[in-house]
């Protein structure tokens, strides 16, 4: 272990579609986690800011416009970005300021204000784009590449559509029960299946929207949470934001092509597995010990692949984990007890942290209708674009 870090407050601007500046939602949520903290603006140390590559200017520099807005009072500041797992990084970003002592308390914001319908790259010709080139030149979207990973799932392990409809019923369970969440009605398996055919076996139910959103986090040196009166906070042990290693043999989107297994060795685990494996193994836990799990189910299928990922069941075993009722709230290990991006929609700056937040909610005992009982360790998992990991273990 290599040292923990204090989460001393969470907040979320709820998500959903509300037509607004993305800075608002990410203030709204600093604002939150500020007052869960017990702190002002005026004691914060230092901002770290997930940026958004549509917010134009402003997105870019995210530490900076958050700070502007939030008033200017002369603290640190740092911007990252990597896509989907810019919350995690943002949060590292600030675990390595407070472990080294260039601050004592530090808040991480991340907040989006996402186009309608599914991403798609920025515009412009740019064929040193990766992304770009996959929908260029493969035709093969965000929906097509999630489609295609649920088909190998189907030819690989044997998982039917319906093993996929009922992580959206799971989910939308759990959502329902969250105030932060912008879809918060139940699904039934049949409603899943009577939705309409986005990338073959996925359907609409099975893929999750774009969203507006933020979330917050405060985060703190322990010996600052002890002074103000932390005396048990909720504490961050890991963060693994590893890359992925060659030969990369289970593609990840966007990736085209990879090094040939013919010429080098297989590696022993997958780009994702090792993400949760590095984590565990600076952390000093196993899946064993978890309570719960927040993964990044952009379709329910990817929710399943998480499962054996992260090592709650062997590999080919997530339907039975999710069919025995393991991963659902009062299960052995509820997994996204938020309702996950099925009830909450992808704001990218913002859903890494969103994760955080619900693991401080449910270590704190504070999830309300939705508390995972007895909770002590959580894990958050999801990535970025072009090999970013991100993993985040909190514990109690």
């Amino acid at each position: 272990m290599r040292g923990e870090v204090a989460v001393l407050g969470a907040g979320m601007h709820p998500w959903g579609k509300w037509g607004r500046n993305f800075v608002e939602y990410g203030v709204a949520a600093a604002r939150a986690a500020l007052t869960d903290a017990g702190l002002d603006w005026r004691d914060i140390g230092s901002v770290v800011g997930a940026n958004t590559v549509r917010g134009g200017y402003p997105g870019y520099v995210a530490g900076a416009t958050f700070a502007k807005a939030l008033g200017w009072q002369g603290a640190r500041v740092t911007s990252v970005y990597a896509a989907c797992a810019s919350g995690a990084q943002a949060v590292d970003t600030a675990r390595t300021q407070l472990l080294s002592g260039l601050a004592d308390v530090v808040l991480v914001v991340g907040a989006d204000a996402a186009p309608k319908g599914f991403f798609r790259p920025a515009g412009g010709d740019r064929a040193d784009d990766p992304d770009w080139l996959r929908f260029r030149v493969l035709g093969a979207t965000n929906p097509v590449y999630f489609g295609l990973y649920a088909r190998r799932r189907m030819a690989v392990h044997g998982d039917t559509p319906d093993d996929f409809a009922q992580v959206k019923v799971k989910n939308a369970a759990m959502g329902a029960l969250n105030p932060n969440a912008r879809y918060r009605k139940r699904v039934t398996a049949e409603e899943v299946a009577a939705s309409a055919v986005v990338a073959d076996p996925l359907r609409l139910l099975d893929i999750c929207a774009t969203s507006d959103g933020g979330a917050a986090l405060v985060l703190s040196s322990l010996e600052f949470a002890r002074r103000h009166g932390h005396a048990d906070p909720v504490r961050i042990r890991a963060v693994s934001t590893v890359t992925p290693r060659y030969p990369n043999t289970v593609l990840d989107l966007p990736d085209i092509a990879t090094d040939s297994a013919v010429a080098v060795d297989p590696p022993g685990a997958t780009f994702r597995v090792s993400i949760a494996r590095a984590a565990y193994e600076e952390a000093g836990v196993g899946p064993e010990d978890l309570s719960l799990a927040e993964v990044y189910d952009l379709s329910t299928a990817l929710e399943l692949q998480w499962y054996e990922d992260l090592g709650l069941c062997g590999e080919g075993e997530g339907v039975k984990l999710l069919r025995d009722g393991a991963t659902a709230l009062g299960g052995r290990i509820p997994v996204n007890a938020s309702g996950g991006l099925a009830s909450f929609g992808e704001a990218v700056p913002a859903q890494a942290m969103a994760q955080v937040c619900e693991l401080a909610w449910q270590l704190r005992g504070e999830a309300g209708v939705r508390q995972v009982a007895g909770a002590r360790v959580g894990i958050s998992a999801n990535q970025g674009l072009f090999g970013h990991g991100s993993a985040v273990i909190a514990v109690r």
